[in-house]
């Protein structure tokens, strides 16, 4: 029998690396030379410093700011699963290029 307790362990140390690095940089602008692909405002600061996992990957937030590691997922899935987690996205950028006026609001349906 496999156990999940491995893989769930391995994501926390993941989100917490992602958390600390974003409490190091601050801002989504620096977070692609700190190896981010994702980085996202939102429209409303998350409570405190959290990680979420959506779309299959772990997102570390803080304040209006959100990052993450490439995922499998097209950016505007990305970016709707985020959405459903955390509210109304201001800004999406993947791999540097950001989502236009039309697909952030399809996110924010």
């Amino acid at each position: 029998m496999t156990s999940f307790l491995p893989r769930f362990a391995s994501l926390g140390l993941v989100a917490t690396a992602a958390v600390a690095s974003l409490t190091l940089t601050g801002a989504p602008a620096e977070a692609r030379t700190n190896g981010f692909f994702y980085s996202v405002e939102l429209a409303e600061p998350v409570a405190e410093r959290t990680t979420t996992v959506a779309a299959g990957v772990a997102w570390a937030c803080q304040g209006t700011t959100c990052v993450a590691r490439k995922g499998s997922s097209r950016p505007l899935r990305m970016c709707r699963e985020l959405q459903r987690e955390h509210g109304e996205i201001t800004a999406f950028v993947a791999d540097e290029k950001a989502l236009d006026a039309d697909k952030l609001a399809q996110c924010n349906r």
